[in-house]
């Protein structure tokens, strides 16, 4: 296995969108998808592969571990009991380890942001802490050797694994769970407005919905170099890294199913490698391949000539004289959503604020020194 370094993450502020007044999302009945983009056997197939060499498969489970850690901090942030959890898309139960290790999390103090939100006891052993908010966990995949690759994790919270048929339609009852997790799973999903409109109703009124998935810029180092050699090579492009959701329409699509009070922020984590063979053989060992359907006028897998194209200009392009390795970015979108419920919190009517924002500000003749 070639060594990886994970470069410090570059948070941004956390930003609160409005979907567009007359911007609309088509959404159908939960079940198999009109349009599809992703093949979603293929990628069920991608998935048992790579945890059927277990080995391998853990050894790149550090961006999955680092994001479940980063999730499973924001929602013990919140200070309330959750009797029963939801883990949509738990892969090899990352977020289930991360919850079982709470020495490795980060809980902050201060209340929830979340409107007159039940308190949870005020408990500073961090493993007394989670078994007084998180009383039962269920953990959902579609791949069975993924989701059993592991013993499960020693854990105070009971743990209940489950398989799914698909992630597009959900088999649970409306007003099932008190949150609902999901990290790096939702992004291969075909149809993510009826998901996220299954997902708000399942969750029990003023319950919040987490998730973290992967977004449209990353590893756009691969994607583009590889781009460029496919003209190079055969005078033509192929999709080979697969399209992903924008952070721009997440808001939007999160405000349609009819979340409230909604959160979106970004993560961009670098990883380095060596040189672009180990990190396509890293994405193939985490069941992340191009799972695109082929289209009939596409030029086809990858050949040598091409990927060994493809590790010149990726070196030219991205490539640090100062740097052996070679940089891949991987965006993590974050999102917060609550369904709506009695007594919560509503933002205020635009236009109802009493103070011009030029007042506060002094007319924008301030000077920062």
């Amino acid at each position: 296995m070639r060594p990886c370094s994970l470069r410090p993450y570059l948070p941004t502020s956390a930003l609160r969108r409005r979907a567009p007044g007359k911007r609309s999302y088509a959404v159908q009945a939960p079940g198999a998808p009109t349009l599809e983009i992703f093949n979603q056997h293929v990628k069920y197939l991608q998935k048992e592969r790579a945890a059927s060499n277990a080995e391998q498969s853990r050894k790149v489970d550090y961006i999955r571990d680092e994001v479940a850690q980063r999730l499973c901090e924001r929602l013990l942030d919140i200070q309330r009991h959750f009797p029963s959890v939801l883990d949509l898309g738990a892969n090899s139960l990352n977020i289930a380890r991360a919850l079982a290790n709470p020495d490795h999390l980060t809980i902050s103090s201060h209340p929830s942001s979340a409107p007159d939100a039940p308190s949870a006891p005020d408990v500073t052993d961090p493993s007394k802490l989670l078994t007084s908010r998180i009383s039962h966990l269920t953990c959902a995949e579609t791949s069975p050797t993924l989701l059993h690759r592991d013993p499960e994790p020693q854990s105070s919270i009971p743990l209940e694994l489950q398989l799914l048929n698909s992630l597009e339609t959900l088999p649970y009852e409306p007003n099932t769970f008190d949150a609902v997790l999901s990290s790096l799973s939702i992004h291969w999903v075909n149809d993510l407005p009826s998901l996220l409109a299954q997902i708000n109703s399942i969750l029990k009124p003023d319950a919040p919905f987490l998730a973290a998935m992967m977004g449209g810029d990353s590893v756009f180092e691969l994607r583009t170099s590889l781009q460029l050699a496919d003209l190079e090579r055969r005078g033509g492009v192929s999709p080979h890294v697969s399209p992903m959701a924008d952070v721009r329409d997440v808001g939007g699509l999160l405000s349609k199913a009819g979340f409230k009070l909604l959160t979106v922020d970004v993560d961009d984590m670098v990883v380095e490698y060596p040189d672009t063979f180990a990190l396509m053989m890293d994405l193939q060992a985490m069941g992340e391949s191009n799972a695109i359907l082929k289209s009939a006028g596409g030029l086809g897998g990858l050949s040598r000539d091409v990927l060994l194209a493809n590790e010149s200009i990726y070196r030219q392009l991205y490539g640090e004289e100062a740097n052996e390795g070679l940089p891949a970015t991987f965006r993590i979108i974050y999102m917060i959503a609550w369904k709506e419920g009695a007594g919560q919190g509503k933002p205020l009517p635009r236009g109802s604020g009493q103070l011009d924002l030029k007042d506060v500000l002094g007319g924008g003749d301030f000077k920062v020194s």
